[in-house]
């Protein structure tokens, strides 16, 4: 190959640490033209002829003067580069934007950019871009003739009506829009009907008349929700308010060519609207005017992946960049959000009107009704629910899956554990074997460890036994289950008795005559920092399922999250919670960050960290053998100091493990590093 003299300056998909830089390779004579920043390339790595994977960044001229940025280092090209291998395709997959927010986030979390890059680019499908390249080659003509077509028009030329916002004060939400505000958005908590008869919450109609707002100006929107569920009651709003704008669904369930399809029309210079889960944050969006980020607080936004990185985070990273409309909308209010709020970060939007569910909390009766008795129910919640049922469904919300999650031993009462992998023994049925929750194992001829106890107890209740106990309770009601096993999204006006798991309940037409809420205290037990904000959010979003001026019965809660829940004022109480967590240190009124590995690879990480000013180091305490952990705390203004040096740390740790000369064995890298884990919060 005879050099150019252009270089290309590649990442390596790599989760190797000590590989996460650029590398300079030399542009052979034959692929001048053919090799363009964002295109995915193959390159020569080390000996042996290995060929390895990257991404092309930067295509550079050292020949010709060019203006520098400040943060840019000098290149100096000395000796002969290795030259690209060859190019994977012409497809452009990496764009600038989301290169940027990936080496931001990468190095604001003491991680790889490739492992961000990895979220934001699908796999390659060859099919499916070899059809997409032809279809970008093919000229703009028209279908009768060789004469031009017309450009596509715009949104605004097809005549898109703007939304009209309906129960936000006029002009509020218009203008964030317009003039690119960050905002956290208070829902409605109701539902609204559609034309075609299905009803949806009325949140999906706000984030879909955001998003037609957004297109209608001529710019791009990308909305991130939690789950399936969520994206199809916004999916149906977008398919009655703009049914011929450019809609791509970024779906973790969609199968891989479909999925590579949809990521390639994001590539497209038009403007469209972008839906999807976690990594839709990350989508290649043209002239991005808007990320809405529904239900902020949820889990299902944390990526499991490294470098772990909040849907959130990367939301607020991206609109810094892009200089976009942010909203964060949701019938509760996350401590992180309120943060932001106080700071003046974001500003609050409310409704027109202060419109809520009605909240009842409620405690046990002294002496219920026989049938509340047998239905673990209270007997105002009792009576609520046979009322309803003659008018149309009821929801009663429970903690768990299954028929009995937990067992217990019924002579010392110890949780039942697997014999083979010490994991929690359940029942997925009345009549079936104790198995063990974790690897499946039958558990038949159990013995207590403890006190060599042979008989079981029941300690909790899951969806199956509860429905169980209402059908005993209710003949001839309808019972319905709908939890992680029982897929239900929707439901019909007719009496129905809905047993659920928090985030499962369907959307019924209509909405639910009376809604209970059990297993409040149990919910409240898990062990967890956030364990009051995620209740008060399963609630809320619960109760936002109710039809107009049906009761919601709380049993068994009571305090300031009741009253919060009651008044429908959950921004005072994550004020509450914030204020909690900076008298005691707590995330996030300060960052986190947990450093892992053996003894001697956390002290020597820790160490880095004695020149940075103000941190808190807990620890290190033991975790699995030989392992221990210790967490670093920290205020957000020394966020990137302490990020550099850990990630300096976790290179140093890689690269001092390599295979020796004489190939001697080297145990693998142990330390590792997370920011913001949500273990400790």
């Amino acid at each position: 190959m005879t050099h150019s003299g252009l270089v290309a300056r590649v990442l390596i998909e790599s989760p190797l640490p000590q590989l996460d830089h650029l590398f300079d390779y030399g542009v052979p004579t034959e692929l001048v033209g053919q090799v363009a920043a964002g295109m995915r390339v193959k390159v020569p790595f080390r000996s042996g002829g290995r060929v390895v994977d990257a991404y092309v960044i930067e295509v550079l001229d050292p020949r010709a003067a060019r203006p520098r940025s400040d943060s840019e280092t000098d290149v100096a090209f000395r000796g002969a580069l290795s030259p690209l291998d060859s190019v994977v395709s012409a497809a452009v997959v990496l764009t600038p934007d989301v290169w940027k927010l990936a080496r931001r986030l990468a190095d604001r979390a003491a991680g790889n950019a490739s492992d961000i890059i990895r979220l934001a680019v699908p796999p390659r499908q060859v099919r499916v871009e070899k059809a997409w390249l032809a279809a970008q080659a093919v000229p703009a003509v028209s279908r009768t003739g060789t004469e031009p077509a017309d450009p596509a028009p715009s949104p605004v030329r097809i005549g898109l009506a703007a939304p009209a916002f309906v129960g936000y004060p006029t002009g509020r939400l218009d203008s964030v829009i317009m003039e690119h505000h960050r905002v956290a958005v208070a829902a409605i908590p109701e539902l609204t009907q559609l034309i075609d008869g299905s009803t949806i919450g009325r949140w999906a109609q706000t984030l879909a008349e955001l998003a037609v707002a957004t297109v209608s100006a001529g710019q791009s929107a990308i909305l991130c929700v939690p789950d399936f569920r969520d994206q199809d009651q916004v999916q149906a709003a977008l398919a009655q308010l703009a049914p011929t704008l450019p809609l791509c669904r970024v779906d973790a369930r969609q199968p891989n060519p479909d999925r590579y399809r949809a990521f390639l029309a994001c590539l497209e210079p038009a403007p469209r609207i972008i839906l999807g889960n976690r990594s839709a944050v990350y989508a290649p969006a043209h002239d991005l005017g808007l990320i809405a980020v529904w239900d902020d607080g949820d889990p299902l936004y944390s990526e499991p992946l490294s470098p772990y990185v909040n849907t959130r985070d990367a939301a607020l990273v991206r609109q810094q960049d892009s200089d976009c409309a942010l909203v964060l909308l949701g019938h509760s209010r996350s401590v992180e959000t309120q943060r932001l709020v106080e700071l003046g970060y974001l500003t609050e939007v409310n409704p027109a009107a202060d419109r809520h569910p009605r909240i009842i909390p409620t405690d046990f009766q002294s002496e219920p009704d026989q049938q509340a008795r047998a239905a673990r129910i209270p007997s105002a919640a009792w009576q609520a629910a046979r009322e309803a049922l003659v008018h149309g469904p009821v929801l009663v919300q429970v903690a768990s899956p299954g028929y009995a999650p937990m067992l217990a031993c019924q002579s010392c009462k110890k949780a039942a554990r697997c014999t083979h992998c010490q994991g929690p023994l359940g029942l997925k049925s009345a009549s079936a074997v104790p198995s063990c929750r974790w690897c499946g194992a039958l558990a038949a001829g159990w013995t207590c460890a403890h006190c060599e106890g042979t008989k079981l107890r029941v300690v909790t209740l899951g969806t199956g036994r509860t429905a169980e106990e209402l059908g005993r309770a209710f003949p001839g009601a309808r019972v319905i289950v709908a939890d992680g096993e029982h897929t239900i999204q929707t439901l019909g006006a007719q009496p129905a008795l809905v047993i659920a798991t928090r985030g499962a309940e369907p959307v019924p037409t209509g909405g639910y005559r009376a809604i209970l809420i059990l297993d409040g205290e149990r919910m409240l037990a898990r062990e967890s920092l956030r364990v009051a904000e995620d209740c008060l959010r399963w609630w809320a979003n619960a109760a936002a399922l109710a039809a107009p001026g049906a009761p919601v019965l709380l049993a068994g809660v009571g305090g300031t999250l009741a009253r919060a829940l009651n008044s429908w004022r959950p921004d005072n109480f994550a004020a509450s919670e914030l204020a909690d967590r900076r008298q005691l240190r707590f995330p996030p009124a300060v960052r986190v960050a947990s450093v892992t590995g053996t003894a001697a690879d956390v002290d020597a990480a820790l160490a880095d960290l004695v020149a940075v000013a103000g941190l808190d180091i807990l620890g290190p305490v033991d975790t699995d053998a030989p392992l221990v952990r210790a967490v670093v705390r920290f205020g957000y203004a020394r966020g990137d100091e302490v990020a550099h040096a850990l990630k300096a740390a976790v290179v140093r740790n890689a690269a001092t493990r390599r295979k020796s000369k004489s190939g001697s064995f080297q145990p693998p890298p142990t330390l590792k590093v997370r920011f913001d884990d949500p273990e400790l919060l």
